[in-house]
């Protein structure tokens, strides 16, 4: 049975956060979600009842990022005071604090094996740095981008997308550091990128109000959406690579078809102010987006598209 026929209501919400919530991720195994924020906390929640399992205390800032591991094990978050915890999601206690980066760590993914983290720096950092995820070993630092969003790791290969205030994606070896490509097609802060599930092809959204889909071989742009109103912060590729879901300060939820860029539905109605995070249900079947200070369950109803 899927997670949308266990959504009884339009939508579901989750509520246990006191402050501003800027980062939210489901599990690879569709059993929990992962949510932090301005309260400094780390909620892990149930996606079907949305009650509260665990609270990871830790951070003694916001916490911005968040990422699972492949095997739903581990839970990676970084926070604005520079730190990156790795947490053993089962119980809360903390394997390891990684200590590289200066401050505003924006952004963790981890290697599609398991065993790395890239983590990426805003505010007074301005680096991307790769690390082993259990005893924090620093790999290489890669620099050259200033105030670093958003840094995926490719779930195919050995490569790294990062965007930044200014308005390039790069990508990058993530064995050596060494830079492979560098996408030029916004005109502003690119603050969102993601990887599609096969990894050939990269969506990046930002301040121009605009996102596009290209080539991760060659840098060619192949789609560009151009639907929202206000700047995107926040773009996810549905795990069964059909469709994409964008959100940012124009509150507007919208999904459109990762073929063609077509705006499939836009849905005003959940938040009532910016979204900053956004992620899919292992089943490509519900989107969790955060804002304020919840985190909304939405089920997409892909059969009518």
């Amino acid at each position: 049975m899927g997670l949308h026929s266990r959504v009884e209501r339009e939508y579901t919400e989750y509520t246990g956060h006191t402050d501003n919530v800027f980062a939210v991720a489901w599990s690879p195994d569709a059993t929990r979600i992962a949510s932090g924020g301005r309260d400094n906390t780390v909620h892990i929640w149930d996606p079907l009842t949305c009650q509260q399992i665990l609270t990871f205390h830790g951070h003694p800032t916001c916490v911005l990022a968040l990422a699972w591991s492949p095997d739903s094990q581990y839970l990676a978050s970084g926070c604005t005071s520079g730190l990156v915890h790795i947490w053993q999601a089962s119980t809360g206690m903390i394997i390891h604090t990684y200590r590289g980066h200066r401050r505003f760590v924006r952004t963790v993914s981890w290697s599609s094996d398991g065993t790395c983290i890239a983590s990426g720096g805003d505010y007074g950092d301005n680096s991307v740095q790769v690390w082993q995820a259990f005893d924090g070993k620093h790999l290489y630092t890669h620099g050259g981008q200033y105030r670093v969003f958003s840094a995926p790791w490719s779930p195919r290969a050995a490569r790294i997308a990062s965007s930044c205030f200014e308005d390039n994606v790069q990508i990058w070896d993530a064995t050596s550091g060494m830079h492979q490509l560098q996408y030029n097609g916004h005109s502003g802060p690119v603050y969102a990128t993601a990887w599609s599930p096969d990894g050939t092809r990269i969506a990046s959204a930002g301040h121009d109000r605009q996102a596009h889909i290209w080539d991760a071989s060659n840098g060619q742009t192949l789609c560009t959406y151009r639907e929202h109103t206000h700047i995107i912060k926040a773009i996810a590729w549905s795990p069964n690579g059909d469709f994409l879901t964008s959100a940012g300060n124009d509150t507007v939820l919208q999904v459109w078809n990762a073929e063609t860029g077509q705006l499939l539905v836009s849905e005003p109605r959940l938040h009532q102010h910016w979204i900053r995070s956004l992620s899919w249900s292992p089943d490509s079947t519900v989107i969790a987006s955060a804002s304020q200070r919840s985190v909304h369950l939405w089920p997409w109803q892909q059969s009518r598209y």
